[in-house]
């Protein structure tokens, strides 16, 4: 898993998911490899009533009536459809159910403009067909068409990015279970076995970018994903996260929590501002998800790790939050200088603390980009 740059969860998690196989003696559904409760167990980490030898930490934070009812979903022969805004955890979450589920997370089709029925049901090995003609051999599968004949999970990220003929493509392999290959005279039906379905993420600020049309909205079951506002739930995922990243990139450095607490006051007050906002114009154009604010963690840290004195600095953070939310010139630096100004500089006078040092920090950030 070392020389892997991502890995996938099934891999990562490969030994924990080996020791809850051999030790699930809940009924499974299918061909699934774990049980319902496992999995859940597996996503949202052990509790003392699961009764288990050994503590399962928790890998997504939401909702445990999300998780369990997208489980469900999974269980019954409809698809799974995922919808929040950025940030949310969604793409995460299809991963770890498909990774317990079937060991496999890795049949994915990413929605865009340029998504064709081809990446959803097959294509042709153009120089095999030249050379031995049309068969199963020279036909590729696509990643759905690969789980159907696995019986396992398959993904299809930023679903309503597809234009509405792709989308049309997955009514037939919804409802009826099969791709049928006109080009072939025989063997020219792929039927899915057992345990497939299909797990899909939509963004919900891509409403009217390509909608769902009614008969494949039938075929899914609506999960939404919340935006996390709880202050202690965002705080446990940053922390995760964190963590998450100091192992990945070997780096011990010094993350003191008055700092998260900080980044996450930061978040909390333009969300604020945000909503409070009359126009599109006084708002940031990033979305303040806590995958943003975990994007600014993330700059901060590598940037003190190969740069700094090795310690996050509350100076620091306010760069990487300057330098990560400020994308439309000068709108985006002027909220942004509003904030500095009108909530940041009078709280470090009033509270201390590491405020002062942020209000600097971003102010300097501000001048150098203006």
């Amino acid at each position: 898993m070392s020389d892997l740059l991502r890995a996938p969860a099934e891999i990562k998690y490969a030994e924990e998911l080996d020791w809850l196989e051999s030790a699930d003696t809940h009924p499974k559904p299918y061909s699934w490899r774990l049980s319902p409760k496992m999995i859940r167990v597996f996503i949202l980490g052990s509790e003392r009533a699961d009764g288990l030898d050994r503590e399962i930490p928790q890998k997504w934070f939401g909702d445990r009536s999300i998780v369990e009812r997208a489980i469900v979903t999974l269980a019954s022969d409809r698809g799974l459809l995922l919808i929040g805004d950025p940030g949310t955890g969604k793409s995460w979450l299809a991963e770890l159910l498909a990774a317990a589920v079937c060991r496999n997370s890795t049949l994915v089709v990413q929605g865009t403009a340029g998504t064709t029925e081809d990446h959803i049901k097959y294509s042709w090995n153009v120089s095999m067909v030249i050379a031995k003609g049309q068969s199963r051999e020279s036909m590729i599968p696509s990643p759905i068409m690969t789980a159907m004949e696995g019986g396992v999970i398959g993904r299809f990220e930023e679903l309503t990015r597809a234009t509405s003929d792709v989308q049309d493509a997955l009514i037939s392999i919804l409802s009826e279970k099969y791709v049928s290959v006109p080009e072939l005279d025989s063997d020219n039906i792929v039927f899915a076995k057992p345990g497939f379905t299909v797990i899909a993420t939509a963004n919900s600020r891509d409403r009217g970018v390509n909608d769902l049309s009614s008969a494949l909205k039938r075929r899914f079951n609506f999960v939404r994903i919340p935006v996390v506002t709880n202050k202690k739930s965002e705080a446990e995922i940053v922390r995760f996260r964190t963590e998450e990243l100091l192992r990945r990139h070997r780096i011990e450095l010094d993350v003191p929590p008055t700092l998260l607490d900080v980044l996450l006051q930061s978040f909390a007050d333009l969300r604020a501002s945000a909503a409070a906002a009359v126009s599109d114009d006084e708002k940031l154009e990033s979305a303040l998800s806590t995958a943003e604010q975990i994007g600014v963690l993330e700059d901060a840290i590598l940037h003190s790790n190969f740069f700094g004195e090795r310690a996050l600095t509350a100076r620091t953070l306010a760069s990487s939050l300057v330098g990560s939310l400020a994308r439309r010139e000068p709108e985006d630096l002027a909220i942004l200088n509003k904030y500095l100004h009108g909530v940041v500089e009078p709280r470090g006078k009033e509270e201390g603390g590491s405020w002062p040092e942020f209000y600097e920090g971003g102010r300097d950030a501000i001048a150098t980009l203006s």
